[in-house]
């Protein structure tokens, strides 16, 4: 009698602990590993697109070097800072962001002043590297959409009850959101 009280018990603890949620929890923080990965990814590929679009325009723009510096510059200090999926935290998401609008500020300042050089605008060469920038930057905002919607999953689903207890002895955290740069609520001046 014993033997099935305690089989009993085994079945019953088995089937409590595996609709328990964690192991959707584990799922759900996957997915936002993932789709953190693919950001990363994303920013990889612009990166990677940077020095050859900036030699490109150098050798039309020689005198533009400043530009071209803050470039780099800001190409060399976005690389360095990385974030792992497991060290999201809210101010760790927020370097990254920072470092990576420089490389956007940067960016939109050497694309500025390609408008001098007409016959930079005309080289196949930069316009196909334009081409790809610009389905880079889509793809970013593909990707940091694709990974807030995981993390909203994700939270919500660590945030409801029973879970939030599971998720509490087990460690899951809340997970942080890529969120507008500041500025980005006000709609630009066009003047004629």
């Amino acid at each position: 009698m014993r033997i099935i009280m305690r089989l009993l018990f085994v079945a019953i603890c088995a089937m409590t602990l595996s609709s328990c949620g964690y192991n959707t929890m584990v799922e759900k923080e996957e997915a936002v590993n993932t789709a953190w990965s693919n950001v990363e990814n994303q920013y990889q590929r612009r990166a990677d697109l940077i020095p050859n679009l900036v030699n490109t325009v150098k050798g039309y723009a020689a005198h533009e070097s400043e530009t071209l510096a803050s470039v780099v510059e800001a190409r060399a200090k976005a690389t360095q800072i990385t974030v792992s999926a497991d060290q999201l935290t809210p101010e760790a998401l927020a370097r990254y962001q920072q470092a990576q609008g420089e490389i956007g500020s940067a960016l939109g300042r050497l694309m500025r002043i390609t408008e001098n050089y007409p016959e930079l605008k005309a080289n196949q060469n930069f316009q196909e590297l334009q081409a790809q920038l610009e389905g880079t930057e889509n793809r970013i905002s593909v990707e940091r959409r694709n990974f807030n919607q995981a993390t909203q999953d994700y939270n919500t689903y660590i945030r409801k009850f029973p879970q939030n207890l599971i998720a509490g002895m087990f460690g899951f955290e809340k997970k942080p959101y890529f969120e507008a740069e500041e500025g980005n609520n006000v709609a630009p001046a066009v003047e004629f």
